[in-house]
């Protein structure tokens, strides 16, 4: 039984008109500032759990990202966006954004796929299988082992609209992550099941947060909104 449910997506830019420009047209949503706000966008079409949130920070990307996207789509289509090539894998080609964060383009059914894009959120891993058995718990969903690698998958089901894949790496997370998703459930359940409090949100300088600021046991930070305030 899930014990928390996928809200949306938020990635930090240090440019926050660029980024939302380039994902909105990579994502296939519709880009609109937030409020009086030309420093947070929100990214849409009519599924709510599509949402992603573009929030401009002031410290740049300074270290490869342990969460990525990755996207149905041709490495022409993102260059013309304004991402680049970096280098090619098996079936898929990492780019890199105008910020030079990582995304990965997966050509084959891009011609197949539907205004909307994203194919799966990755998240680099010490533990991938901890990781995903923990995620899995909270969702309620069951992690499935893929190809061998290690490499371990949560849906597409339940609330994720999509696949979410822990990848095994060797080097811990050291600097906060630049993409980081949000769930609706309770922080005091969450915390009692292994998470950290990062910022609670009566701490926060921002009168108008809402949210708990938590982290995974990984570290990867997450929010957590309260059913009655979504």
């Amino acid at each position: 039984m899930a014990d928390a449910e996928f809200k949306d997506l938020v990635i930090d830019a240090t440019h926050g008109p660029t980024l939302a420009t380039f994902w909105s047209a990579a994502l296939g949503l519709r880009s609109r500032p937030a409020g009086d706000s030309s420093a947070v966008f929100a990214l849409e079409d009519d599924v709510p759990r599509h949402m992603v949130w573009i929030n401009q920070v002031p410290e740049p990307r300074t270290v490869k990202q342990r969460v990525h996207l990755d996207l149905h789509a041709t490495v022409a289509e993102l260059e013309a966006l304004g991402a680049t090539a970096d280098t090619a894998r098996e079936n898929w080609v990492v780019m890199r954004d105008p910020e030079g964060g990582e995304l990965c383009a997966f050509p084959d059914r891009a011609a197949e796929a539907g205004p909307y894009r994203l194919y799966a959120l990755v998240v680099d891993s010490v533990d991938a299988a901890a990781a995903s058995a923990w995620w899995g718990r909270r969702l309620g969903l069951e992690p499935q082992e893929l190809e061998g690698r290690g490499w371990y998958r949560l849906g597409p089901g339940g609330s994720l609209p999509w696949q979410m894949l822990f990848i095994p790496v060797p080097e811990p997370k050291t600097v906060k992550n630049r993409i980081h998703w949000d769930v609706v459930g309770d922080t005091g359940a969450l915390l009692d099941a292994g998470a950290t409090l990062v910022m609670p949100r009566e701490d926060s300088p921002d009168p108008h947060v809402f949210w708990d600021v938590l982290a995974d046991p990984e570290g990867n930070e997450f929010c957590v909104f309260a059913p009655d305030q979504v």
